[in-house]
């Protein structure tokens, strides 16, 4: 292949030939009958129709909306098919050109799917349909992958052969071949299980022996809870949540023993799970040794710094806050917050009981033993982006699992809304009648500056746009990642002290921003967002115990993709973080998962988590008795799990 084709094909992730085999179409062509245009009926079910290119034109009715017209002829009639933003097709449909085209009618036109020039097979029943870019299309994946199909039986089957036997699983290269050119679904379905099997093998292989390999870790075993832990429950303005006292529970019975805890601590956003971090690290400092918190962003290392700090400082405790912009003296704190300068070289950090690690930013072995000088600690893993329970069986089978599902039960549900570009003016009319009421706001925009090859409108040109505009008049401040650290500390405290209306930012502020004075948000382009960050988004507001509001902002509905319409209606739908998790597996499918862009994730290219449960356990079963094996699976598992716990 030449070189711009091989750059196209690598922004996909296809680098070689193994890449091409294990590129899993995303859905197969139905079986669509073939109609005469003359019998074509506006109905639900996609259909056929072939013909010849009559004449063809394109019109712009707005900026970024191209539409494609081609009047196509049968022998029974003409009709006119249409392409949404496939300008460049215009070259291609000329006068005479044989056509097969899949879609439906609607509105006495043909909207098109998936079509044929010539002769080629995108429209036959089961044809595979790729993920694709505009650079490269489904119909030269297709044709990529046929030519790599020829090459799937140079790749070694990794699986040992009596578990093949026993399982009665096809080989390697039948299954790809199953997979890519099926001759029904039932044909396809099973070359995909096969091939999730390896992929779901290899973690849990990976995972068993990391369980084996830490039960010989020593860690220091706390005591009992004492009067320090005490007069923090003592001092807490509020009652702890039952799902609170649970986690707290679990935190005690593991902190007792001499192994070290390795618990994840999921919950929704909002749900309190700061306060249950507050006590482990706590314990910690009562048992006379020290705890940290680390956080992936500067941003939000100076958050849980100054959330945490009020309370340490009516309990007498020193707490520190260590980024790479602020160099606080760590010497005598007993507890220290961060982000990855608490490893830094030179620092001590040998007395650490209790670490937690935000935001699923895991430690590696090395930076594990960096922070304690070659001991273990206890780790709380906390995660605000609520995981199902099938895949936290899957990443973190290494891991306990403790839940707080629910928030606080002042806290009202946040009441969202989907309004399209045409329509923004009424949510900013909402917008500023919170704000003549005293309350607070936040814009959320996607980008911080405008490139080439992305049409989301810069946060700085849109906080300039509103303060001439919607928003005349009100206090607008500006947060984005590039501010400097002492700039965005200083913005944040203005946002709290009220001395700011809106707050205009990028997500930046997804996590861990908490001000219970802001009610509403408006978020930009929301179909621009996965829908686990468009529930992290919508957690900043809903904080304090006054009704709240999310009003999400998109394109027209006819330019969106199928998946960004559930991803909105989904958000509209559902408050439930756990729910909504659910739902993101189902619209993304597999891959990189909820954003957690953990280790073997990112691989799971066959794995259908809410399908393959029995699959899973199947694996995990299987992986107890291969934590000794020798043999050709080892590459697969260290490929994986090389020079990292689980996750880098």
């Amino acid at each position: 292949m030449g070189p711009a084709v091989t750059k196209r094909l690598a922004k996909l992730g296809l680098q070689t030939i193994g890449d091409l085999l294990e590129h899993r179409p995303h859905r197969y062509e139905a079986a669509a009958e073939e109609v005469r245009i003359a019998d074509l009926l506006a109905s639900e079910e996609e259909v056929a129709i072939a013909g010849e290119i009559v004449r063809t034109s394109v019109r712009r009715p707005r900026p970024r909306l191209a539409i494609v017209q081609a009047r196509v002829a049968d022998e029974s009639g003409e009709i006119t098919a249409i392409w949404f933003n496939q300008a460049w097709l215009v070259d291609k449909l000329q006068p005479g050109t044989r056509v097969r085209l899949r879609g439906q009618l609607r509105r006495n036109e043909f909207n098109v799917r998936s079509y044929d020039l010539n002769g080629s097979s995108a429209t036959a029943d089961f044809a595979p349909v790729y993920p694709a870019s505009e650079d490269v299309t489904v119909k030269k994946l297709r044709e990529l992958v046929g030519k790599a199909l020829a090459h799937a039986r140079d790749y070694p089957d990794s699986l040992p052969a009596k578990l093949k036997q026993d399982a009665g699983l096809p080989l390697r290269s039948d299954a790809l071949a199953a997979l890519h050119r099926p001759r029904d679904e039932q044909e396809a379905e099973r070359g995909r299980r096969r091939l999730a099997f390896d992929e779901l093998l290899v973690l849990q292989v990976g995972l068993a022996r990391r369980r084996h390999g830490r039960e010989h870790e020593q860690a220091p075993a706390i005591g009992k809870p004492g009067e320090l832990v005490s007069r923090y429950r003592e001092l807490l303005p509020f009652e702890l949540t039952s799902h609170q006292k649970r986690a707290i529970r679990e935190i005690d019975a593991d902190l007792a023993r001499p192994t070290p805890m390795e618990r994840l601590l999921q919950g929704e956003v909002g749900s309190g799970k700061t306060v249950v971090a507050l006590y482990a690290l706590l314990r910690a400092v009562e048992s006379g040794r020290r705890g940290v918190l680390m956080a992936p962003t500067e941003t939000l290392a100076e958050q849980h710094f100054l959330t945490l700090e009020e309370s340490c400082r009516e309990l007498g405790v020193e707490i520190a806050l260590l980024t790479r912009s602020v160099k606080s003296d760590p010497a005598s704190a007993q507890i220290l917050v961060g982000t990855h300068a608490l490893i830094q070289e030179g620092l001590d950090l040998g007395d650490v009981a209790v670490a937690v690690v935000d935001e699923q930013h895991r430690f590696g072995v090395e930076q594990r033993r960096a922070i304690t000088g070659g001991q273990t600690p206890h780790v709380l893993h906390m995660t605000a982006t609520p995981i199902p329970r099938t895949l936290a069986l899957t990443v973190y089978g290494d891991l306990s699992v403790s839940e707080i599902a629910k928030p606080p039960a002042d806290r009202k549900p946040v009441k969202t809304a989907w309004v399209t570009e045409e329509r923004s003016s009424e949510a900013y009319k909402r917008l500023r009648k919170h704000l003549d009421a005293g309350r607070q706001a936040y814009v959320v925009c996607p980008l911080i500056e405008e490139s080439e090859t992305s049409l989301a409108r810069a946060a700085e040109r849109e906080a300039d746009r509103l303060r001439k505009g919607e928003l005349k008049g009100y206090r607008v401040g500006l947060l984005h990642g590039r501010l400097r650290p002492a700039d965005r500390r200083e913005l944040m405290a203005q946002f709290k002290a009220r001395e700011l209306d809106v707050l205009v930012a990028t997500t930046v502020i997804e996590v861990g921003v908490d001000v219970p004075n802001a009610t509403i948000m408006i978020v930009q382009e929301a179909d621009r967002f996965g829908l686990a960050q468009l529930h992290q988004l919508r957690g900043r507001v809903g904080r304090g115990a006054e009704q709240s509001y999310c009003l999400l902002v998109s394109r027209p509905k006819a330019e969106l993709t199928d998946s960004a319409q559930a991803r909105l209606e989904a958000l509209v739908a559902s408050n439930d973080g756990f729910e909504l998790a659910e739902k993101d597996l189902e619209i993304r499918g597999e891959g990189q998962l909820l954003g957690t862009r953990q280790a073997g994730l990112s691989d799971l290219r066959f794995t259908r988590l809410r399908a393959d449960r029995k699959l899973l356990e199947q694996a995990r079963e299987v992986a107890e008795d291969l934590v000794d094996y020798e043999g050709p699976l080892n590459d697969d598992v260290e490929r994986v799990f090389a020079g990292r716990d689980v996750a880098a």
